[in-house]
């Protein structure tokens, strides 16, 4: 026996690979801390499909001539408002991936979410910019014409808009995701997003809570130059995080889930990358190994090494 006792001559604790999981905030605050510098690139990515709004504003104060001033800004927007959703559907199909923390190489999925779902996720990106502008005109007019007029009946259509901009906002928490998981008919996108979003009534609002919350708060910081700062950093990615982390588990329940269920298979997104086995080049052992025993060292043949079986 040496001199001085080998301490590393007895095998630890390991780390198990399939030990138990994290959950809740546990998890939501553990992938976020992972994922928080990928998260402020994605959010400068998605961030630059801003910049045709930016310009038709700048052109807009910048023209003198009021019908190339309108046809500048209408431009820009309608650029915009054709772009917005597809890399909506980039940001979500990144999004996620890390959700169900799968490998994801964030410029290539982010463009190939874009590319694959152009069409349809351009179509919902103009219904959005559509139905928001038509909901913000709703919030200034019927009030006023409440006032004006003296009729109630504008306080009532007041409040169908306040229920409609809640429910098209809640859908849109399933919509993308939904869009980016599955195969579905853009009929079935929109029923199945609106059925969730009722059936998923706590979740949804839990969510809407937390956006409405971070919304409010960048828009009364306007006026101070550091918010415009953070902007290109934050808050889309972390918003589009959040809601996926809230919002796809309950898609996994009932849309995805049942879909692998009926086929009589496994929902790939609920196993881990190495299910087999017997194609694992090695295997774990975290937790399992046997207390070293201090034995003489002795010579390795040349040429020869250990198989890993």
């Amino acid at each position: 026996m040496g001199l001085f006792k080998n301490k590393y001559a007895k095998a630890g604790p390991g780390i198990p690979t399939y030990g138990p999981k994290k959950t809740g905030a546990a998890l939501y605050f553990d992938i976020l801390w992972r994922k928080i510098w990928k998260l402020l690139v994605l959010n400068m990515v998605y961030t630059a499909f801003f910049v045709p709004l930016l310009i038709g504003v700048v052109l807009f104060f910048k023209i003198e001539n009021i019908t190339l001033k309108v046809v500048a800004l209408v431009g820009c927007v309608l650029l915009f408002t054709v772009l917005i959703g597809p890399a909506t559907a980039g940001l979500t199909r990144v999004m996620r991936r890390f959700v169900i923390e799968k490998p994801s190489f964030i410029m290539h999925d982010f463009f190939k979410g874009f590319k694959e779902n152009f069409a349809r996720a351009s179509v919902i990106g103009i219904v959005d910019v559509i139905i928001v502008i038509s909901i913000v005109s709703g919030f200034k007019i019927y009030p006023y014409l409440a006032e004006t007029t003296g009729s109630k009946i504008f306080y009532v259509m007041y409040a169908v808009s306040l229920s409609v901009a809640l429910s098209v906002i809640m859908m849109n928490f399933y919509l993308f995701l939904m869009l980016t998981a599955t195969d579905l008919s853009f009929k079935d996108l929109l029923k199945n997003s609106f059925t969730l979003a009722i059936l998923a009534i706590k979740t949804s609002l839990i969510t809407f809570i937390i956006v409405a919350v971070v919304i409010a708060a960048i828009v009364l910081l306007l006026p101070l130059e550091i918010v415009m700062m953070i902007l290109p950093f934050f808050p889309f990615a972390f918003l589009a995080f959040t809601i996926s982390f809230m919002c796809y588990p309950v898609i996994q329940k009932y849309v995805i889930n049942p879909f692998y269920t009926e086929q009589g298979l496994v929902n790939p997104e609920l196993t881990q990358d190495d299910d087999d086995d017997e194609e694992r080049i090695c295997q774990d052992m975290g937790g399992l190994e046997q207390p070293m025993t201090e034995e003489p060292v002795k010579k390795r043949a040349k040429g020869k090494g250990r198989r890993i079986s």
